[in-house]
């Protein structure tokens, strides 16, 4: 039983996530508001709006709430007077109805505030750096290493996917690295998960076209145990009948682990996809939609429904097992993390595909960045349970001949 909780809980750092957003039982959620230093700001003209992951503000408001002076704002850049100093920046900016929005974590960046995420509010909280403690403190130590090369240097950073806002701010160590990169790399492009084509993939793929509904594909007993538990979530026994069981199983997986206060809106690989979409830092995806949807749906269908009943069997302690997976994460524990990845699952299918498969073809792509000799940087934030372990990225590049340091 304590391997079974930690494979559920360890997928939650190798794959995306991808489902969370195609839950068909969420309510929608409210609106996103704004705190400085816990005062909430008052918006007349224009709302907050959260697209593809990143809230953009009412700029004029926002700025006045902060007490910086907008002195003018062009379509890219933003100049202002922060503590009787002229700054500009660079940013995105857009018009909706006459008012210019700007991504709030620049600006809050930029007029010396702390940006945090509340998931459970959907608040974004301004916190002045010379303000209260607690804010201040580092999230974590995380996991990040460090390959040099030809001139070029990679950062590979392990991600959690879901998360909440204890992960932040992240230690200084992963700001700097990031600070200087030409790219991010990420497995997929989080931001865009709930995009009209991503979520076509996972209906295309995801559900049954043949006229027949998960009860027609697995035990009874499984589909009882299901039903019962979405009965306890207060939705309908049947409500998830027109997927099949991979599905399934990442929806309750992520409805559980939500239900704790984790989300992907807070997830590591999401916070810097954000900061690289404003700061016009390319990213570069290792995988795609597609290549991890594909593989999920080409498992077997006695694997599918043992995944399944794995989750359901464990479902209770889900929550649990998430908050030690990231306790694990903030110390940075890579014993810890290397023994969970090694038992990951006694499915020789299921850890080919997750782990073994994926990690040969990341660390090729890894290996390409290293060797093209442009002097470049890359910052790699992927699900850290991909790194470690006997067939993780550490070692793979360590086989090719790099040197790989912990940071």
């Amino acid at each position: 039983m304590m391997k079974q909780w930690k494979r559920v809980l360890l997928s939650l750092t190798i794959s995306v996530g991808l489902l969370s957003s195609a839950v068909p039982v969420m309510a929608a959620p409210q609106d996103t508001a704004v705190k400085v230093d816990n005062q909430a700001v008052q918006y007349t003209a224009g709302a907050p709006i959260l697209e593809k992951g990143t809230t953009f503000v009412p700029l004029r408001t926002t700025l006045d709430a902060l007490d910086v002076e907008l002195t003018s704002a062009t379509d890219d850049s933003i100049t202002a007077i922060v503590n009787g100093n002229t700054i500009t920046l660079k940013s995105k900016l857009v018009r909706i109805n006459g008012v210019t929005y700007a991504p709030i974590r620049i600006v809050g960046d930029a007029a010396g505030y702390e940006v945090r995420w509340d998931q459970a509010t959907r608040t974004v909280l301004l916190v002045s750096k010379g303000g209260a403690t607690e804010s201040a403190q580092v999230g974590g130590r995380g996991f990040m290493w460090e390959v040099q090369n030809n001139g070029n240097t990679v950062y590979l950073v392990g991600s959690m996917h879901l998360a909440d806002e204890s992960f932040y701010p992240l230690r200084p160590e992963f700001e700097e690295a990031f600070a200087e990169a030409d790219y991010l790399g990420v497995e997929v492009d989080v931001s865009k998960a709930a995009d009209e084509e991503q979520q076509k993939l996972v209906l295309d793929l995801g559900t049954y076209q043949d006229g027949t509904t998960l009860k027609d594909h697995i035990s009874s007993e499984t589909y009882d145990k299901l039903g019962e538990i979405l009965k306890k979530s207060g939705l309908e026994p049947n409500a998830l009948d027109a997927y099949k069981p991979w599905v399934v199983e990442n929806m309750l997986a992520v409805l559980k682990v939500s239900a704790a206060g984790y989300k992907s809106g807070s997830g590591v690989d999401l916070y810097f996809v954000q900061k690289a979409a404003e700061q016009k830092i390319p990213l570069i995806e290792l995988e795609s939609y597609e290549s991890q949807l594909s593989m999920f749906n080409s498992f077997s269908k006695e694997l599918q429904e043992k995944t399944l009943r794995t989750t359901i069997d464990n479902f209770d302690v889900l929550d649990q097992s998430a908050i030690q997976m990231a306790e694990m994460w903030k110390l940075g524990n890579d014993e810890q993390l290397h023994e969970f990845t090694n038992n990951f699952s006694d499915d020789a299918e299921y850890n080919k595909a997750m782990l073994t498969d994926r990690n040969i073809g990341m660390a090729d792509k890894i290996d390409g960045y290293l060797k093209n000799g442009k002097g470049e940087e890359y910052f790699i934030v992927i699900g850290a349970a991909h790194y470690l372990g006997d067939h993780g990225i550490v070692k793979l590049l360590e086989e090719k001949g790099y040197k790989v340091e912990r940071k």
